[in-house]
């Protein structure tokens, strides 16, 4: 495909209003073309959004009065306080700046006033990248893995959530038979696409949407989980979409008078919500996941480097004690380091990946003779632990160094081999195979000493900061729960308690 074909291609179709309006990929605007397009289109308002330590957005609202003004904030950006926003910064040196990144503009779809949204990057009083900063440490992630591998990390995620709403008697839904439902049985279908259209509008590259399989009414509400899945796209772009789609979801619920949670345990025997993440490896705009049809050497690699890390990454994805009442042993969360194709028993999985060479396409349109797309270009492999306590930018950096460090270990095929599984590990007649599989931590305590043990894993080529790595772990640590799961897991008031004091976390 030619330079100029792919541009026409981005721009077709473009959801967001500023890279429509300017006709040129958000990845080339300048504060010029910011500049241009609040002067042309009577934006009013600017905002600043950046990640704080809790794993949500932060917002900084500027009134566009000026045009020097508004010069000064796009060029200078703002001083903040680092102590308020992340526990690892002492309020004695904790002024940071927040400098807009004008790629990520947008038309904020919730603003009354005109409003122009730009995601930011920390910076330190010495006006260098903040090394424990959550983009920043993504962004040094995704450049040592292309240093040691020559490849491109890209990622996507699978965003759970559920929507409560009061009792609607007709149609009832089936008790967590959601998967794919349509409407009338499903309520917030159309919630579900206007959350989806909003996050369009933010630049967010969307797969799909539909309807999951929890469903449930408790105390005159409905709870009717949904799950917005995303386009593998540079792991940077992955993460930035991820905290926007959160954020516009909760938005979106907001205004239509609806509560939202990304919360990993809802209730008591009931469907839990995960952050799946996909990842592939790309070199010279090629899909490296497949060879001759099959899973490559590479991407085995990558597997095995996930294996080996595959106990301290909770540490980055599932943080706060609710986390570990979804990872429960003999449900359909993993907890046994594992991998296999299409085996959703399995910690990290292999999903269908078009690898046949049949037309399905001319098959189901006997118009359609003849199918040219590279089918294999969208394999992927799936990390099934991660859930929507994580910091999205933490969880995708330490997979990208799970993967890296894939390549740097000289048994990495042979770990991928000695953790593969082809059984459901949970049917009784292979319990010799899952005694024998390495277990996820049981709890936040647990996966703290998890990353202590590896740290030094994070902390290569810099990545993650020592700073950092520390902050997790006593913010894990400070929990005190590591045996929280055995005390109350059979004590459904104790475990509703616990679910409610995180119910929006992330």
């Amino acid at each position: 495909m030619t330079e100029q074909k792919k541009l026409s291609n981005e721009l077709l179709l473009n959801a967001n209003k500023v890279v429509a309006f300017l006709n040129k990929p958000a990845n080339d605007f300048t504060k010029a073309d910011i500049i241009s397009y609040i002067c042309q289109n009577d934006i009013r308002m600017v905002n600043f959004l950046y990640p704080g330590g809790d794993g949500r957005l932060k917002t900084l609202n500027f009134a566009v009065t000026n045009l020097a003004y508004l010069d000064t904030i796009l060029s200078c950006g703002e001083r903040v306080d680092g102590s308020s926003l992340f526990s690892f910064i002492e309020a004695s040196s904790s002024d940071l700046y927040v400098i807009p990144r004008f790629s990520t503009a947008f038309v904020d779809p919730f603003a009354e006033i005109p409003t122009l949204d730009l995601l930011c990057s920390f910076f330190n009083k010495d006006g260098e990248l903040l090394e424990s900063a959550p983009n920043h440490t993504l962004s040094k992630a995704c450049r040592a893995f292309t240093e040691v591998t020559g490849m491109e990390f890209y990622a996507m995620g699978e965003l759970e959530y559920y929507v409560i709403a009061p009792e609607q008697p007709l149609f009832p839904a089936t008790d967590q038979h959601g998967y794919h439902e349509s409407s009338p049985f499903a309520k917030m279908n159309d919630f579900r696409s206007q959350c989806m259209s909003y996050i369009a509008q933010t630049g967010g590259e969307i797969k799909y949407g539909h309807s999951e399989v929890g469903n449930f009414t408790l105390d005159g509400n409905s709870y009717e989980q949904n799950e917005i899945e995303f386009i593998p796209v540079p792991a940077e772009k992955a993460a930035d979409e991820l905290m926007l789609a959160k954020w516009v979801i909760r938005n979106a619920g907001f205004r239509s008078g609806f509560d939202i949670t990304f919360a990993p345990k809802i209730t008591t025997g009931k469907a839990g919500s995960g952050l799946h993440i996909h990842m592939l490896f790309k070199k010279n705009g090629k899909n490296m996941m497949l060879s001759a049809g099959e899973l490559s050497d590479i991407a085995k690699k990558g597997i095995a480097g996930m294996m080996t890390l595959a106990q301290s990454i909770t540490a980055f994805g599932n943080k706060n004690p609710s986390s570990y009442f979804r990872l429960v042993p003999h449900q359909e969360a993993p907890t046994n380091v594992c991998w296999g194709v299409s085996n959703r028993s399995a910690l990290v999985r292999v999903p269908l990946g078009w690898s046949t060479a049949a037309n399905m396409c001319g098959i189901a349109n006997p118009l359609e003779k003849e199918n040219a797309y590279l089918t294999n270009e969208k394999q992927t492999v799936e990390m099934r632990s991660p859930d929507g306590s994580a910091d999205v930018y933490q969880l995708i950096a330490g997979l990208c160094v799970a993967c890296r460090h894939g390549f740097e270990i000289s048994d990495a095929l042979q770990i991928a081999r000695s953790t593969f599984v082809d059984v459901n590990i949970h049917d009784r007649k292979n319990a010799a195979i899952l005694h024998s599989l390495k277990q996820l931590p049981a709890s936040c305590y647990e996966s703290a000493d998890c990353l202590l043990a590896q740290r030094h894993i994070y902390e290569r080529y810099n990545v993650f900061s020592p700073a950092m790595i520390d902050g997790i772990i006593a913010n894990l640590k400070s929990f005190r729960d590591k045996t929280l799961r055995e005390d109350i897991e059979h004590n459904p008031k104790e475990v509703q308690q616990l679910v409610n004091k995180y119910f929006h976390c992330g």
